[in-house]
């Protein structure tokens, strides 16, 4: 399967460093970056080629797969074409599904495929499997270092100084798709949590600038008629953005993966 990248940055790059080392199956065949001079420059640095640039709306072109890794305001531009086309379109950004519901009216027309993967939450396979039955409730609290959350719209609309945050700081509480808007970089984990399970209006958020804690910090809480589960994961941040985890470019790596692999484990 060919393999297109809709961004170069953190998760990006990392993504198109696993499949430059190559992984069965899976052949990278071009990348987007807002900077194309300074892609080229870092591939011809260190890849074993140099993959041709383009823009976020030609991905598709000579590609199976094109995987969003870029901001989520730009999910369109690159989706559309390729689900028009009846591409898979792996999405990164999950928070900006919500803006853009057309997205799945369109490969429902077209026989795309929209996937989403883990990135940073453990657990999805179980709750997709609970919301096969009745689930009475989903709570997701995630705490995260005060630097994790700069720049958030949310943050600045209440004036909080995050260099200043001494103590844990309740910045959100209520319902998964009403955050999004003021988290938009932050907040992928509970849109997907959401998607995967009741819904991001039923699904239950809370964040937290937490100096006390060094890693993202993500814990679930379900309530089913089949089963009640507990579960956190703490994630690395990446070096190059701290509100990416490290663990997320190798979420789509296991994505892309899935696809070509002969045998799959887990729902």
């Amino acid at each position: 399967m060919k393999v297109a990248l809709g961004g170069f940055g953190a998760v990006g790059r990392a993504v198109a460093e696993a499949l430059d080392r190559g992984i069965d199956g899976l052949e990278l065949v071009a990348v987007s970056a807002s900077d194309r001079a300074r892609a080229e420059a870092r591939m011809s640095g260190g890849f074993r080629k140099v993959y041709p640039v383009k823009p976020l709306e030609e991905l598709q072109d000579g590609a199976d797969v094109v995987v969003e890794c870029c901001p989520g305001h730009l999910l369109e531009t690159i989706a559309r074409p390729a689900l028009e086309a009846g591409r898979i379109v792996v999405v990164v950004s999950a928070g900006a599904l919500l803006a853009n519901p057309h997205l799945e009216e369109i490969a429902a027309r077209t026989g795309g495929r929209i996937l989403v993967p883990s990135g940073a939450l453990a657990g999805l396979d179980a709750v997709r499997a609970a919301a096969e039955g009745t689930v009475e409730s989903v709570t997701i609290s995630t705490r995260k270092p005060p630097a994790g959350l700069k720049g958030a719209p949310a943050i600045e609309a209440m004036g909080l100084d995050l260099d200043a945050v001494t103590e844990p700081v309740l910045c959100y509480a209520g319902p998964a798709e009403d955050a999004i808007a003021g988290f938009p970089a932050n907040l992928n984990v509970a849109v997907a949590l959401g998607l995967a399970g009741i819904g991001t209006a039923r699904t239950m958020l809370e964040v937290w600038a937490d100096p006390t804690v060094e890693r993202n910090t993500h814990t679930i809480r379900l309530v089913s008629d089949s089963a009640t589960m507990t579960m956190t994961i703490e994630g690395i941040p990446s070096d190059d953005n701290p509100r990416t985890g490290r663990i997320t470019p190798l979420s789509v790596i296991a994505l892309l993966k899935r696809l070509a692999a002969p045998m799959v484990i887990g729902t």
